[in-house]
């Protein structure tokens, strides 16, 4: 199996589900807290990378000056060929670097609210993207589609909800990987977002919706192996 390394930019914002669906897959799983001031591994020690979410923008280099090197550290990644899969934060992060312009969306999305599959979904994706999806949102930032991204997913609150680069990166603005412990961390460390507003729900409204995180989390699983799968056979033949 392989190694896959994680970038945790706040302490209350982990794997979620993913950590125990990867460990169980028998991958190696090791972490940059860059909050922490932890330094980047070597390109050549881990096969995927995934990079999560935060309350920060993409922009705040005053306040979290290791921005500018997570940038640069994304960019040698990408140039490796090297599979990463960046959501929210994360994927805001892999849209700027890539080119695409980073702003403010016209409403925060907090919540659980649906996401409509593309026409432009490549094949190979196709079977674990399903065509509507009901999913977790914590995002008041978008991303335009960068040069020669496939966009994924849209929805009515935000327009570019998902982009595939070169099928090697794959940016999630949504939260797939969420639990109800995980959803649970991100309220309390940000309840000032809830507020009355048309893409927003209450901290009851995100915790008690049944069996919604169990949903998600099987989907995430779904497009982990297909998206990591996909990268073993191009490497089998001679690609990435």
């Amino acid at each position: 199996m392989a190694t896959i390394h994680w970038l945790q930019h706040v302490p209350f914002e982990g794997l979620g589900s993913m950590e125990e669906w990867l460990v169980g897959q028998g991958h190696d799983l090791f972490c940059t807290r860059l909050w922490a001031g932890d330094l980047f591994p070597p390109l050549d020690s881990f096969a995927g990378l995934i990079v999560m979410g935060g309350p920060m923008g993409v922009f705040d280099h005053e306040a979290y000056p290791w921005l500018y090197r997570e940038k640069v550290y994304l960019r040698s990644v990408i140039d490796r060929g090297i599979p990463i899969l960046g959501i929210c934060l994360g994927a805001q992060l892999l849209a700027d670097v890539l080119g695409a312009e980073v702003r403010a969306n016209p409403e925060k999305e907090i919540g659980w609210f649906p996401v409509l599959r593309t026409p432009d979904v490549p094949a190979s994706l196709a079977s674990v993207l399903p065509e509507k999806i009901t999913v977790f949102h914590w995002h008041g930032d978008t991303f335009a589609l960068p040069e020669d991204a496939v966009q994924l997913y849209s929805s009515k609150a935000c327009v570019t909800q998902a982009f595939l680069y070169k099928e090697h990166v794959l940016g999630l603005q949504f939260h797939l990987e969420a639990t109800r412990d995980s959803a649970a961390g991100i309220i309390d460390n940000c309840r000032q977002e809830l507020v009355a507003a048309p893409w927003i729900q209450s901290e009851k409204e995100i915790l008690n919706c049944g069996n919604k995180f169990g949903e998600i989390n099987e989907n995430m699983h779904q497009l982990l192996k297909q998206f990591f799968s996909l990268q073993g056979e191009e490497k089998d033949e001679g690609g990435l």
